[in-house]
């Protein structure tokens, strides 16, 4: 973990805008988090690998502007010393991507386990909430108040794949939460979006660079985008006045099979 010691330093830091980004060690999260810091935010990395966040922070080129506070996000007591630790040391939140995600086996839903099931909820559900209620808890009570949240839903948010039950299910109910949060959100100038990614080229999209099960029952190779357009348009989203919402964004490799899925 990065400490601020010089005054200098803290100074520096409070003219800044803080984020803090959950599943920074790799894929989206890390894309995402390098993206704001290039755009000049101060990035909190949030993830279980200390190691994946250094990793990250290395890639920024300005280790400066990143933080790296391992945390588990399915565990009520780390998430709330992960905000009381940001506002300790920056004194405000500006930005929560809600990005840590996890999946269960591609396996028929009377194959799977509770223990599967029950650990992607918590990572892609319990652990989304637990964060966005910490950052409500700061931002409606920071001075001037207010804040976003972008939460990572995935295009399985709208369509789901062959047998994926835990990761379709948790990543419809992050549209609810969106919804609820941007509505719950309006008193304190609390703004929330979500960003549905198709096929970006991340760890978890590989299995459709070699064949990705199809709902017709086909096995089929899937078009891959580049991962840092992703990360450009979390930046978007971020960077609009709190007046303004995006409250939901598609962005997708143009030609996978998502349209007119099944």
């Amino acid at each position: 973990m990065v400490v601020l010691n010089k005054p200098s330093e803290k100074r520096m830091m409070n003219s800044r805008k803080i984020a803090i980004v959950t599943g920074a060690g790799s894929g989206v999260g890390r894309a995402a988090a390098v993206a704001l810091c290039e755009a000049g935010y101060g990035v909190v990395l949030a993830g279980r690998n200390l190691d994946a966040l250094q990793q990250t922070a290395e890639l920024a080129g300005t280790r400066e502007r990143m933080f790296c506070l391992p945390t588990d996000v399915t565990a009520e007591g780390p998430v709330e010393s992960l905000f009381q630790e940001v506002v300790r040391k920056f004194g405000r939140l500006d930005l929560l991507f809600n990005n840590a995600g996890t999946g269960a086996p591609a396996v028929e839903i009377s194959e799977l386990t509770l223990t599967q099931w029950q650990a992607v909820v918590d990572v892609n559900l319990t652990g989304a909430f637990l964060c966005a209620r910490e950052a409500f808890r700061v931002m409606k009570n920071q001075d001037p108040c207010g804040g976003r949240i972008i939460n990572n839903g995935s295009i399985s948010a709208t369509s789901p794949r062959p047998n994926s039950a835990p990761y379709t299910s948790t990543k419809h109910a992050i549209t609810g939460l969106t919804k609820s949060l941007a509505l719950d959100g309006r008193p304190y100038g609390i703004a929330c979006g979500q960003i549905d990614i198709g096929n970006a080229d991340t760890r978890m999209a590989e299995k459709v660079k070699a064949g990705a099960p199809q709902a017709n029952g086909a096995i089929s190779t899937e078009p891959i985008i580049d991962v840092r357009l992703v990360a450009e348009s979390v930046v978007h989203m971020a960077n609009l006045p709190l007046d303004a919402n995006i409250l939901t964004m598609t962005i997708m490799a143009t030609k996978m099979p998502f349209v007119g899925r099944g």
